[in-house]
């Protein structure tokens, strides 16, 4: 069975790490991007693919270029980021997982239990 990861194209998967690494806070909004170049080299993939996933990223509002001095992360870029993401996750995620809770006779109380055992208030993100 094929990786679902590898059936997604390589600009895309450029462009979701770039969208991770801006969610996380490892690229600040207002900072400059490593150039297209660069990430052309430390992958090992074509210039014309890197400009691809960044263009994504550009028309989805989350980078600006900057004519002759680079790629911007876009003012607001996290939290849009984060609204994004909270729309996918409850269909990509929730739904599934409660459907297999119920297929094995998860009860909502084990449920609660299991949340409050993993999710722990003291989580940076919380």
């Amino acid at each position: 069975m094929e990786n679902v990861k590898e059936s997604i194209p390589i600009f895309l998967r450029i462009s979701e790490g770039i969208k991770d690494h801006i969610l996380m806070g490892d690229i600040k909004e207002g900072e400059k991007l490593v150039s297209t170049t660069q990430l052309s080299k430390e992958f090992g993939i074509n210039i014309a693919t890197v400009n691809k996933g960044i263009n994504v990223l550009v028309s989805e509002g989350f980078v600006y270029k900057k004519r002759g001095i680079g790629m911007f992360v876009a003012e607001g870029a996290v939290d849009k980021l984060i609204e994004e993401r909270r729309k996918t996750f409850k269909e990509r995620y929730i739904v599934s997982t409660l459907e297999e809770a119920k297929r094995l006779r998860y009860t909502q109380e084990d449920l609660q239990n299991m949340v409050e055992e993993i999710y722990s208030p003291d989580d940076k993100n919380a």
